[in-house]
């Protein structure tokens, strides 16, 4: 596969709006291309070298779903369990119309959690979160923070809209409840190690491995330093896991769950995590006509939205139909092609860089289809 214009694109990036990129692409669990290009942190000259760290955000949501999915292929939870099975919490739930809080008529589920159907929204600043976080001192684990969430009103009864929200951390919190391990635990014993991911997790790594965060400024046009540093903002507590974007990963890493996923659950190691009838569920579109509109304005239209993660369900030259993936706040981009056994991560540390979505990851997508569809 000659990918040599892929190569040229990702090294003409200009650096202030992309001070770093790396990119691997994998096939039948070989590596058939890898560039990394720029600088881990622009403002030292310290070059990229491939061993990177980055927050990953959303990204951490591929593996939160197959971690559930892992649940439902051994029978220990089902897509329509009430959630309240595992967290009795949320048995009882409001939810806020037009400002007038009033109870829950509809249960919510576990498929609701998967499919960004549940009613929650994003806002993590939220009474609840922030007082459990200060009355634990900063120490509240998962199965606390969102016990604690569900004293928020939903924003619509279950199942009744899509809306990009919390559903994946409260679905990290029913694999806690459901598997007896701690979410992290879980992760490793179950995904991590069988697959050989060694450089993943919420906490414990050196900062000095991690790229530089940085933020697009669109007064300057260019990318800058983030004000937070290499903080996560979504790490709410020193013990909160989040299922939805707490995890921090790299190349090396990620490429190892993509490349499982695009070859029917089977990992390089020859490990399997996934059935590839349970690769199918989570992949199958879930969303109702109207709910697709709603995602719409979340992602091109040539996709829908799965048990988790976007679903190629219209033709448009490039993959094909039953490509999927997801990406993350910093542009970490994820693609898993089952019909060609093809899987594609691309690192970047950018926040708030819609650039990263609308032109780097479509491009190098198109760029790689050239080759595949010649």
């Amino acid at each position: 596969m000659n990918l040599t214009k892929l190569t040229d694109y990702l090294d003409s990036l200009p650096q202030e709006l992309v001070p770093g990129i790396d990119v691997e692409i994998r096939q039948d669990h070989e590596t058939v291309f890898r560039h990394w290009t720029g600088w881990r942190d622009r403002e030292n000259r310290v070059p990229m070298n491939g061993r990177e760290l980055y927050w990953i955000f959303s990204a951490t949501k591929v593996f939160t779903v197959t971690a559930g999915m892992q649940l439902i292929e051994r029978g220990i939870i089902r897509p329509e369990d009430p959630v309240g099975m595992y967290l009795p919490a949320f048995s009882t739930l409001s939810v806020n119309e037009s400002g007038h809080i009033r109870a829950c008529t509809v249960p919510l589920t576990v498929r609701h959690l998967f499919t960004m159907t549940g009613g929650f929204n994003y806002d993590l600043e939220c009474p609840s979160l922030k007082k459990a976080a200060l009355y634990s001192g900063g120490k509240a684990d998962t199965l606390t923070m969102i016990n604690a969430l569900a004293e928020e009103p939903l924003d619509f009864e279950p199942g009744a809209h899509y809306r990009y929200s919390l559903c994946h951390d409260v679905l990290a919190a029913v694999i806690e409840s459901a598997s007896g391990l701690r979410f992290s635990d879980y992760l490793r014993v179950n995904i991590f190690e069988p697959l050989g991911v060694k450089r993943t997790g919420f906490r414990g790594e050196d900062v000095s491995e991690f790229a530089a965060q940085y933020i697009y400024d669109e007064k300057t046009g260019r990318s800058v330093l983030h004000p937070d540093g290499n903080r996560c903002v979504y790490r709410l507590t020193d013990n909160y896991e989040s299922g939805g974007a707490g995890l921090y990963s790299c190349v090396d890493d990620y490429i190892l769950l993509a490349d499982a996923l695009a070859c029917g659950g089977l990992g390089a190691s020859g490990r399997r995590i996934l059935k590839e009838d349970s690769i199918r569920l989570m992949t199958a579109p879930a969303l109702t006509p109207a709910q697709r509109e709603e995602f719409y304005n979340h992602m091109g239209r040539v996709y829908s939205y799965a048990m988790g993660v976007r679903t190629k369900v219209d033709a448009d030259g490039t993959s094909p139909v039953g490509e999927f993936g997801w990406d993350g706040a910093a542009c970490a981009y994820a693609l898993m092609d089952p019909i060609n056994r093809v899987s594609v991560f691309i690192g970047l540390h950018v926040r708030s860089f819609g650039y990263g979505y609308t032109v780097i990851h479509p491009r190098v997508r198109e760029l790689l289809y050239e080759q595949i569809n010649a």
